[in-house]
């Protein structure tokens, strides 16, 4: 069962960041499989956007942070390439899903700690090493980071830690996946405008002209100034990017 179409697998692709993704992956000529955590509605209408762009698409549940649900879902998603994608392997894995939680160092409770430790780290380390074995050689793993974890603004000590593990995590999954062809980089995002965090950056107009006036560029980002970059992190122009850290933040704190 091979598919002559790519596949892309974008974790939390219902919305924000991953919606944008999924979209930009399918401009590219892609078939996308997107996961959701709970939003399965939302997710549906992303899938149906999908179709609309002539590619195939479907919607699986996952929870990044339980790793004991991994292996049903990796099942799961066997099924649902042989049955709506008449393949047995992916090609792109994006590692996306995630959430925000804003608290200051010396505030940071154990149970905030460890919801961003199981979901934006240890999630994304054994998720991926479950993906192996549905890896195509030649493919492609996209991390995604933050540009916190390069500059420090106090309230994300935990969220940006668990980012910069990310970063290194790369590299060494770049070094030991070398043998199977298979490129890993980093995307880090600076602010956004989306949901994310309680949708501080898009909402909070104080917080917004902040950020746009530490940026080089003089706005925030758009959803639509990062789901590209993760797109062409997966076409035959990126081939030989590897293991970098790509920030795409308009030049925030320069």
């Amino acid at each position: 069962m091979e598919s002559s179409t790519k596949i892309a697998l974008v974790t939390g692709g219902s919305r924000g960041l991953g919606k944008n993704m999924a979209l930009a992956i399918a401009n590219k000529g892609i078939d996308v499989v997107i996961t959701y955590n709970s939003k399965k509605e939302e997710a549906e209408e992303v899938v149906a956007e999908i179709r609309q762009l002539g590619r195939k698409a479907a919607a699986l549940q996952l929870s990044v942070g339980e790793v004991k649900t991994f292996d049903s879902f990796i099942s799961e998603l066997k099924t649902v390439l042989a049955d709506t994608f008449s393949a047995n392997q992916i090609n792109f894995l994006i590692n996306n899903a995630g959430i925000g939680i804003n608290a200051a160092f010396a505030e940071t409770t154990e149970e905030q700690f460890d919801a961003l430790l199981n979901i934006q780290f240890k999630g994304v380390f054994f998720l991926t090493q479950k993906a192996l074995a549905i890896i195509a050689d030649g493919g492609r793993i996209v991390n995604i980071s933050t540009g916190l974890a390069r500059f420090a603004t106090p309230g994300y000590a935990a969220y940006a830690s668990m980012k910069g593990a990310i970063e290194t995590l790369t590299k060494y999954q770049a070094k030991e996946l070398g043998a199977k062809g298979i490129a890993v980089n980093v995307v880090a995002p600076g602010a956004i405008e989306t949901d994310f965090g309680g949708g501080m950056v898009r909402d909070n107009e104080h917080v917004n002209k902040h950020l746009a006036s530490v940026t080089s560029l003089g706005r925030v980002g758009l959803p639509d100034d990062i789901g590209g970059v993760v797109a062409f992190l997966c076409t035959e122009e990126a081939r030989w990017i590897n293991a970098q850290r790509i920030e795409v933040s308009g030049g925030m704190f320069l």
